[in-house]
């Protein structure tokens, strides 16, 4: 059955403090830390926590040991270095190791990158990303990847590694600064896990990418947090996450289920960091490993993206809080904190009906702002969760099904973002960089 979860306590002291950047006028963000929505002019206070999708709270451990090999069946995976352009596929599906990926071919309903001609306005971008992607009990990764299909969208699901390996084969997990088999996330039944992996290939089928979300879930005031990690331990943590995909037939025995129909070597274009912690040293890796992407930065405007390392950085976003001069952070915990609060994660019902009018209006303001504005990419991460009855589920979907059918918008995957980003010219990119998001130039003369 479905378990009760609470946010991680630790998780709730995760914030950061930004200077408001350049032109930009706005009003301060409330994220986990706070009571209420705030207004502390020319800063930002944003955080995010990641509850268990398999369980009612965290593993935790009591002893740090030093980083060991990161997998039984590869005991020490080198950087998966960056590819140039992969060869012609041949049309023969190949299947990969002990049968759990396979080569079927180029990934299909994918967005074709084209270069904006001068004077064009931009297409708005619109990205629904979520954390963990386990099929629970509550069947909320299959109800998204339906809603996806449903509205002409693509969806980026972050898997956490874990998911694929059985509770009596947590042992094959070797944490960074933790004991063996330690996780602050629960391993999944076998039922969850069969039911997780027929959804990671129909996801990957209908054209959502399958980014990672690393493993274990470590985050402050654990000593051993993704934040304290240096970028060998990051380089641990994310061979693992490739090897529990590429082996999940040998580590659950099951003989029943075909490969998933990608190889996660190839596919894998980026993650987010449990928490938003430690990207400083997890940008190196990500690029020794060829990802295109990193969507673990703490929060920001929205604003067109820019590279870190060489790195697209696609944090999380600020948006207008309706009836309020005040922004808040585009994922649903801050919603829940600011409503509810803390680890109430179900509050009065009563208020549900108003704080999911809220919610959705926060992420329409968000689209609003930059649709009608500066066409910067709108970025809302979320969780699989239940909290106050389901309605941050419900607000999203709303959402997908209102954005994703206006004209010029494009609902694609962080992958398909990046892939668009790659083809355009720098100097284009950099111009629309200096747009406040509600900032609306004369388009055929400003990119002209």
């Amino acid at each position: 059955m479905t378990t009760a979860r609470k946010p991680f306590p630790a998780l709730r002291r995760l914030a950061r403090r930004a200077g408001v950047r350049g032109r930009r006028r706005t009003a301060a963000v409330c994220g986990l830390l706070c009571t209420g929505l705030l207004g502390t002019a020319g800063a930002v206070t944003v955080a995010v926590t990641h509850g268990g999708s398999d369980g009612s709270g965290p593993v935790r451990t009591s002893r740090a040991d030093a980083v060991l090999p990161a997998h039984p069946h590869s005991p020490s995976p080198p950087a998966k270095a960056p590819s140039s352009s992969p060869p012609a596929w041949d049309g023969k599906t190949r299947v990969i190791g002990d049968g759990s990926t396979s080569d079927t071919g180029p990934q299909p309903h994918q967005l074709v990158p084209r270069k904006l001609e001068p004077g064009e306005k931009p297409p708005q971008f619109v990205v629904f990303s979520w954390d963990g992607a386990l099929e629970n009990d509550d069947h909320l990764f299959s109800r998204f990847r339906k809603v996806a299909e449903q509205n002409g969208a693509h969806m980026t699901f972050f898997l956490s590694g874990i998911y694929t390996v059985p509770k009596d084969k947590r042992s094959l997990y070797r944490p960074p600064r933790h004991g063996r088999g330690d996780s602050a996330i629960d391993f999944p039944t076998d039922e969850h896990i069969r039911w997780t992996l027929e959804q990671l290939r129909l996801a990957w089928q209908d054209g959502d990418e399958i980014g990672t979300h690393f493993n274990g879930h470590f985050c402050a005031p654990d000593p051993g947090g993704g934040g304290t990690w240096s970028t060998a331990d990051w380089q641990s943590e994310i061979a693992q996450a490739y090897s529990f995909v590429e082996h999940w037939k040998t580590d659950t025995g099951f003989t029943d289920i075909p490969p998933l129909p990608f190889d996660y070597s190839k596919e894998l274009a980026g993650g987010r960091a449990p928490c938003l912690e430690g990207q400083q040293n997890l940008l190196p890796a990500e690029k020794a490993n060829g990802w295109r992407y990193d969507a673990s930065s703490p929060g920001d405007f929205q604003m067109w993206p820019a590279k870190k390392d060489g790195v697209w950085d696609f944090p999380l976003q600020l948006m207008p809080y309706p009836g309020s001069e005040n922004q808040i952070l585009a994922m649903d915990f801050n919603f829940l904190y600011n409503q509810s609060g803390g680890d109430v994660t179900q509050g009065d019902p009563a208020r549900f009906p108003t704080w999911e009018k809220e919610s959705r209006q926060a992420y329409l303001n968000g689209f609003e702002r930059v649709y009608n504005g500066s066409r910067a990419p709108l970025f809302i991460g979320n969780h699989f969760e239940t909290w106050n009855g389901g309605i941050y589920m419900q607000a999203v979907e709303d959402v997908a099904k209102d954005v994703c059918h206006r004209k010029d918008v494009q609902c694609v995957s962080f992958k398909e973002l990046s892939d668009w980003l790659d083809v355009q010219d720098p100097a284009v990119l950099a111009k629309l960089r200096t747009l406040d998001p509600a900032e609306s130039p004369d388009w055929p003369t400003f990119l002209k």
